[in-house]
């Protein structure tokens, strides 16, 4: 997630260097080609390119929304496994006996676990050293760790209920507060797995270049530099805008506009271990760069 305090401009930049090329190669081509006799003779009415920009911009102002409603959905998912997990343990350390300190402990260190298990297998990485010593440790294997981590989770609380440790009552809200982190496990991996339409993103990025063709042609050949920057100027502005509309939509590509998961883990973790009254507790450490992850 990309914070406040210095954005780089330059990781923006880079992510449509190509782009920019093409459109400034094709101005200054154009430009120059203006000046010629025959190609002075072509021009059209400036309302056709003013068409095709209204269509643009309206395509653009749709697919930026849409974008951002994925991007602000995973950030909202996010925020509800943060409260759930207090919960949960909250909960765990309520309804069991105080002398038994280690089952709160357990469960403790499994949600821990599984907040990290969630955001790595949501952007396609290998499992951190920690997280697969404690499924070798444990002898945990599915193709969803995630979930098979919250069955360990309903199996314990099963068996608390069975040796009389939580009443049947206090084991429904536990399996209710597991139901919510279920859920917004299954949010994330629709997010993940249902993609942007492709044929949108091609209608829009193909009227983005039909408009920075057909641009010059409907400016005045009078001033050339003034041509030349804004046949740059206009399309390069709607490629940001589009670029903007990419990057946003895949919330879980490892990328700095992410939702920052292994972040709100690592806080998750930090408030969970001071609820059990854990030693030797990490200190989240202070982000210097421009994006957190």
């Amino acid at each position: 997630m990309l914070l406040n305090r210095r954005i780089s401009l330059l990781y923006f930049v880079n992510e449509i260097r190509s782009q920019i090329v093409l459109i400034v190669l094709f101005a200054i081509s154009i430009g120059l080609l203006d000046m010629h006799p025959l190609f002075q003779q072509v021009s059209l009415p400036l309302s056709i390119p003013a068409l095709v920009g209204t269509a643009v911009s309206l395509l653009l102002a749709f697919r930026t929304a849409q974008s951002y409603e994925r991007w602000w959905e995973a950030r909202t998912v996010w925020g509800a496994i943060v409260n759930d997990s207090r919960t949960l343990i909250r909960l765990i350390i309520q309804f069991t006996p105080k002398e038994n300190k280690e089952i709160a402990d357990a469960f403790t260190e499994r949600q821990i676990i599984w907040l990290y298990a969630l955001g790595e297998s949501l952007r396609k990485q290998p499992f951190s050293t920690r997280v697969q010593t404690y499924l070798d440790v444990f002898q945990i294997k599915a193709s969803n760790i995630p979930n098979a981590l919250l069955d360990k989770h309903s199996l314990n609380i099963a068996e608390l209920a069975s040796q009389g440790i939580i009443s049947e009552f206090k084991q429904v809200q536990l399996n209710e507060t597991l139901a919510r982190l279920c859920d917004s496990m299954g949010k994330c991996e629709r997010l993940k797995n249902t993609v942007f339409p492709k044929s949108y993103s091609v209608l829009v990025h193909t009227l983005i270049y039909v408009f920075a063709a057909i641009l010059p042609f409907g400016l005045e050949d009078s001033q050339l530099v003034v041509e030349i920057l804004i046949t740059i100027l206009i399309p390069v502005l709607f490629i940001s805008i589009e670029k903007t509309a990419i990057i946003m939509q895949d919330p879980f590509e490892n990328t700095p506009v992410d939702t920052p998961m292994t972040s709100l883990a690592k806080t998750i973790e930090i408030n969970l271990l001071e609820m059990t009254g854990a030693e030797n507790i990490p200190i989240k450490e202070k982000n210097e760069l421009y994006y957190e992850m």
